[in-house]
């Protein structure tokens, strides 16, 4: 039911969704030179490489001039990019993922293979199901940007800090996992999108918390 669910509802999407593809890409393509789509490697189910989709918000090659992960105030976001992430018009593309089978759209976000081989026997769990569009880190970090952006060390706290907490969470869905919990979550997400301001924004986790009984390999 749910791969059938995945199939029907991104096919309808990226059918009903075009004109809003095209303005995009046009917007896109208007503030700066290089390609619409940006592209990643990720890690889906039973740990077959991937290829993740998403409208380019950063400026060409940013990738190689910073971070793999990006806070509120980095400047390599675009003006057009920094509406897109507001209101997750960038995640739309991963619909083609979705219509592929590389992912569905709910399920524990696709990490970067550089993360998941440092945590790779905590990630045995979470890889046993296809990765998702969104789920419950999505709408817990919502404003995950802000949080990295008051750290002086954006890319170790999100590795030790906010991955831990992202994984407890996935696995935490994947002991409930339902269709039903599918169709709320999904709920949530699209309330959350269309009425940011209508939810307090979560807090940064501790450090203490998440690091005080993880070894070198970073095991939870």
């Amino acid at each position: 039911m749910k791969r059938l669910f995945d199939i029907l509802f991104s096919f309808i999407g990226l059918i009903l969704l075009q004109p809003l593809f095209v303005m995009v890409a046009i917007m896109i393509k208007v503030e700066s030179t290089g390609p619409v789509f940006f592209r990643q490697g990720r890690v889906g189910k039973n740990s077959r490489r991937f290829v993740i989709y998403k409208f380019r918000t950063m400026v060409v090659d940013a990738e190689k001039k910073g971070l793999r992960i990006t806070s509120g105030g980095d400047n390599r976001i675009t003006r057009t990019g920094r509406i897109l992430r507001k209101f997750k018009i960038d995640e739309l593309p991963q619909l083609f993922n979705v219509l592929k089978g590389d992912m569905s759209f709910v399920g524990p976000r696709p990490e970067v293979i550089k993360y998941v081989e440092w945590y790779k026997d905590d990630y045995e769990r979470i890889l046993s199901v296809r990765p998702g569009i969104t789920d419950i880190s999505s709408i817990t970090f919502r404003n995950e940007e802000s949080i990295l952006q008051g750290v002086d060390d954006p890319e170790h706290y999100y590795v030790h800090v906010l991955l831990p907490e992202k994984m407890r969470l996935a696995q935490e869905y994947i002991a409930q996992a339902s269709f039903s919990y599918d169709v709320e979550l999904i709920l949530k997400t699209l309330f959350k999108v269309i009425f940011p301001s209508a939810y307090s924004p979560k807090q940064a986790p501790s450090s203490q918390d998440n690091m005080s009984n993880r070894d070198g390999r970073g095991s939870i």
